[in-house]
């Protein structure tokens, strides 16, 4: 199996497959009203939306460095400003970090075995994730991912307490 193949599957696995850890990032998303979206539990630094915002973001960040931009912080910023809660604006967010995540999928489908182990800029800066390879930088995302669907899960539940 190529790099690009394994890869590939690793994200399809941890976005709308059977993780072995549990969920997949969709099915946890799917769950989330819009009110539980734009709510913010006690004690939490972001809402779920925010979250949603923050990974989509990311997403294009690294979109953006697979295509050969220069690494920096995402055109959106690293958190996103949600605005004023919307139910459109909610399903808009979802199926945007899909698409994202669909169109970085043909990237790495399409990505070019020799250039996986390239270096993503030569120093390490791990707040912005250069220093990497291209393969350490999907990697790195598809964690992240992980990373956060399990914080929305969390707040999900939370938020389901204080309604």
């Amino acid at each position: 199996m190529t790099t690009s193949e394994k890869l590939n599957h690793e994200l399809q696995n941890v976005l709308s497959g059977d993780p072995w850890y549990g969920n997949s990032v969709y099915s946890i998303i799917e769950q989330v009203s819009f009110e539980a979206a734009f709510e913010k539990a006690p004690g939490a630094a972001h809402t779920i939306a925010e979250i949603v915002l923050h990974m989509l973001s990311w997403t294009e960040e690294v979109l953006d460095r697979l295509n050969g931009k220069e690494a920096s912080q995402p055109l959106s910023g690293d958190w996103p400003d949600t605005g004023a809660p919307d139910e459109q604006k909610w399903h808009n967010y979802v199926n945007d970090l899909k698409l994202v995540n669909v169109n970085l999928s043909g990237l790495i489908q399409n990505f070019p075995e020799e250039k996986w182990e390239e270096l993503m800029n030569e120093n390490r800066e791990p707040g912005l994730g250069t220093g990497v390879t291209n393969e350490e930088l999907v990697n790195g995302l598809i964690q992240h991912h992980v990373y956060h669907s399990g914080q929305i899960a969390l707040l999900s539940r939370i938020t389901q307490i204080y309604e």
